[in-house]
């Protein structure tokens, strides 16, 4: 059995929570990521009749509506390890059953959904197989995880920059290769798929989607980072080594991962 490498380095729940809870009355502006890789995995939902469906790592409910509206008929909860999140998504829909959850020990009974979504949320979990464990659980038989990540080789160009102006230093989250997801999948939904997409988004300057990271809450969350405001020096540092587009843009590559996983029966 191979050995499960770590998320990102000394991950704090409670500063994960904080930061997504600080970042929700901005997020839906500022998620473009998140609305590419959500609408990709809406287009890999089942079309059987779904009874209930559990949006985990809802955030503001940015999909937990139009999944709600795919299914009428199911009961919809949406979850999150963020309070401000399930407070913006409370006070912004209706019809959905809204509470603060960890993914690793979720609040429910065994065998509860038809489908579990999740997306871009898993990356923020100390544990894999934790996460892969709960929603198999909760997961009825025949029922079906639908997720999305990022893998190994997210923001590799931003990474390549900080390594230029920090050799010594970590400012970019580290993320799971694939290989660690494929054993895992292995482990708990034998046969599922798993697609890999290379998606980039342009800026003006990388200080943009320093912004943009920080916005939505996801920015380098290592429990070593430097907690007091980076030099404006070493910011002009990192523009510099950045590489730039013909254009004068900046890239981010995003290294995205979808799962689509069926729960045996029996």
């Amino acid at each position: 059995m191979g050995v499960i490498a770590p998320t990102p380095i000394n991950l704090d729940k409670q500063s994960v929570a904080r930061d997504f809870s600080r970042a929700a009355e901005q997020y839906d502006r500022l998620a473009l990521l998140q609305r590419r890789t959500g609408q990709a995995l809406m287009a890999r939902l089942p079309t059987n009749a779904v009874d209930a469906l559990l949006d985990l790592g809802c955030g503001t409910g940015l999909f937990t509506s139009p999944l709600r509206q795919r299914f009428p008929g199911a009961i919809t909860v949406g979850a999150d390890l963020a309070p401000g999140m399930i407070g913006y998504a409370r006070d912004h829909h209706t019809g959905v059953r809204w509470l603060v959850a960890d993914a690793e020990e979720l609040p429910f009974a065994s065998a509860t959904f038809d489908v579990v979504f999740s997306n871009l949320m898993v990356q923020w979990c100390p544990s894999l197989e934790r996460f892969l464990g709960e929603a198999h659980r909760v997961l009825r038989p025949g029922g079906m995880l639908l997720c999305s990540t990022l893998l190994e080789g997210t923001l590799a160009e931003l990474s390549a920059a900080w390594h230029q102006v920090d050799p010594e230093g970590r400012h970019v989250n580290r993320f799971l290769p694939v290989t660690v997801w494929q054993q895992a999948l292995k482990r708990h939904f034998p046969g599922a798929d798993l697609t890999v997409e290379a998606l980039t988004l342009s800026y003006p300057d990388p200080l943009d989607l320093l912004r943009e990271l920080k916005g939505i809450g996801a920015g380098f969350k290592d429990g070593s980072r430097r907690r007091s405001a980076m030099a404006p020096s070493r910011l002009q540092q990192l523009r510099s080594a950045y590489p730039r587009a013909p254009d004068g843009q900046v890239i981010a590559t995003y290294q995205a991962g979808y799962v689509v996983a069926t729960k045996e029966n029996g």
